[in-house]
C-alpha cells in the first residue's frame, strides 16, 4: 500500500536530498521517476545509476537519494521502494523544482526619527528573511527593519539574507546612504 505523496521543493542549481526517515534495515532500494528506474542498489554491488540522474546523484543506505545540480527537468513523481527483509515499502514524493532565488532588493526611508529599512525578493516560495547589523551581533527574523537615526554610524552596514530550501542569497545596504 502506498503512503501518501510527500510534497517537496528545490531550487535550480542546488543539491537536493529526499527525506527519508526510515528507522529500520533496508535492503535493495529502487528509485523511480514517473515510473522509470533512476537509481537502485542490489545487494552486494554499488548502486546503479540512469539517465537523467548518471554522475549527479548518489544513494545512500538509509535509502535517501541526493540529486546534485537541479534542473528544472528533475521535477516529478519520485518513488522509493525498499524490502525490509519482510515485505516491500514504497515512498513517494512530488518534487517541485523552482528557479534560483534572487538577489534580494533593499530599500529604505525614514519614519520619524527611526530608520525603515524594507527587503524584498520576487520568488515563487515563501521566503525566511533576517538581517544583519555590522554593529550588533544578533540577527533580526523579519522582513522590515526599524533603527533609531542615533544609532546610524558612518560605517553601519545593514545585510538583507532570504532563505529559502538550503539556498541562502543576501544583499548590503550601507546605512549613512539612507540619511537625508
Amino acid at each position: 500500500a502506498h503512503i501518501d505523496c510527500m510534497y517537496v521543493v528545490g531550487i535550480t542549481g542546488e543539491n537536493f536530498t529526499f527525506p527519508v526517515q526510515i528507522d529500520q534495515k533496508i535492503v535493495e532500494p529502487v528509485w523511480k521517476k514517473n515510473k522509470d528506474i533512476v537509481a537502485e542498489w542490489e545487494e552486494q554491488n554499488k548502486p546503479t545509476y540512469f539517465d537523467p540522474l548518471r554522475n549527479r546523484s548518489v544513494l545512500m543506505e538509509n535509502g535517501s537519494l541526493t540529486i546534485f545540480n537541479l534542473e528544472k527537468d528533475d521535477a516529478g513523481t519520485y518513488m522509493l521502494q525498499y524490502w525490509d527483509s519482510v515485505k516491500d515499502h514504497y515512498l513517494d514524493f512530488e518534487l517541485d523544482v523552482l528557479d534560483s532565488l534572487p538577489e534580494p532588493n533593499i530599500t529604505c526611508s525614514i519614519s520619524g526619527d527611526e530608520l525603515l529599512l524594507n527587503c524584498t525578493a520576487r520568488f515563487q516560495g515563501s521566503l525566511t528573511y533576517a538581517w544583519k547589523l555590522s554593529n550588533k551581533p544578533h540577527s533580526y527574523e523579519n522582513q522590515e527593519l526599524f533603527i533609531p537615526q542615533k544609532h546610524v554610524g558612518t560605517t553601519t552596514k545593514a545585510t538583507c539574507i532570504i532563505k529559502f530550501s538550503q539556498t541562502e542569497r543576501s544583499s548590503g545596504i550601507s546605512l549613512i546612504q539612507c540619511l537625508p
